[in-house]
């Protein structure tokens, strides 16, 4: 912390000792410079700290739920990105129940994982998508994104050990602040990781939920970012097994995956 003093040049008696400190100070620093000045930490204990509580909140949840509302910058057919905004519910059982509704301005499409098998489907082309899964949810998310190239804005938050997907590569970390997230007191952290800048916003009080995550990809044309804000976090839904299986709606066609996500992009 950066601290002021103020001197009165008319009072000879005061400056004098002042005077002597402060060469007393320079001929210390001159003692010391050969000697490597200590580099302070790249990550900040104190940020991954706050990160690790709100990982331990989240898993300790065995169900929760959250509405979400995103900002999303896509590349159009132009070369310039468009920024798109949408919405979200999540809805999430561990180990193995996800259930996701997008809509807005990205792709609309219902998410359903049931622990066996996961659906998509796009309401407005009445197309559907199902194919087998892996039996936990932390192996289903980053199979779905390599094999379908689905990946939602918050699926960090969805693992097991939100802390270990968070954390992996990262080579700095702060505190930024404190500040407010819908009228929420959050602790304000930043991040950087090999290819994204991302900072997030977790909840002050003892449930230290995340209530905003931005993303920045430095390893991608004109740095596109996500905005994603969060709200009516529930840690104990009441949630039936049976809302996750997906029954394909009367009049609909099953088409690939990526021909859902096709269908449905403006």
């Amino acid at each position: 912390m950066l601290t002021k003093q103020t001197m009165n040049s008319r009072h000879p008696s005061i400056l004098t000792p002042i005077a002597a400190s402060v060469a007393l100070l320079l001929t210390a620093g001159a003692l010391h410079s050969a000697e490597p000045a200590k580099a302070p930490p790249r990550v900040d204990p104190l940020a991954l700290g706050h990160l690790q509580r709100m990982s331990a909140s989240l898993a300790a949840a065995k169900a929760f739920s959250y509405k979400s509302t995103s900002t999303l910058e896509v590349p159009a057919r132009t070369g310039q990105f468009l920024t798109l905004f949408s919405s979200a519910n999540v809805v999430l059982k561990r180990p193995n129940k996800l259930w996701v509704k997008l809509t807005g301005e990205e792709p609309h499409f219902d998410f359903l994982y049931d622990g066996a098998s996961v659906a998509a489907y796009a309401p407005a082309t009445q197309a559907y998508s199902l194919t087998k899964a892996p039996p936990t949810i932390d192996a289903m998310l980053p199979e779905l994104e390599r094999e379908t190239g689905i990946r939602f804005a918050s699926m960090p938050l969805l693992f097991s050990n939100p802390y270990s997907v968070l954390s992996r590569g990262v080579s700095s970390g702060i505190v930024v602040g404190s500040g407010l997230v819908r009228g929420v007191p959050c602790v304000h952290l930043a991040f950087k990781s090999p290819g994204v800048n991302w900072e997030i916003w977790i909840e002050s009080g003892s449930r230290a939920l995340p209530r905003r995550l931005a993303t920045t990809f430095t390893d991608r044309a004109n740095f596109p970012r996500t905005l994603v804000e969060f709200s009516d976090w529930n840690l104990r839904p009441w949630i039936s097994d049976s809302g996750f299986v997906f029954h394909p709606p009367a009049g609909t066609h099953e088409t690939p995956f990526r021909s859902v996500m096709k269908s449905t992009a403006r």
